[in-house]
């Protein structure tokens, strides 16, 4: 079998936890911050957990070997 390729856009996006679990970013913090207040902004610091659903799919089509 050959071996299988990861999704490079996955790779900068998405990385795993000690426990294995698929951590992601926050969208929508990058820049037009002005208008969006300070409870949203507050709340899209940091990281997220990726839910199990989605988390499944990253880690079997898209990561393959994390």
């Amino acid at each position: 079998m050959p071996k299988l390729k990861s999704k490079s856009g996955a790779k900068k996006r998405f990385s795993l936890t000690g426990t294995g679990k698929v951590k992601r970013n926050h969208a929508k913090h990058r820049h037009i911050l002005a208008k969006k207040s300070s409870k949203v902004k507050r709340n899209q610091r940091g990281t997220a957990i990726l839910q199990k659903g989605d988390a499944a799919i990253v880690k079997r089509s898209y990561l393959p070997y994390a």
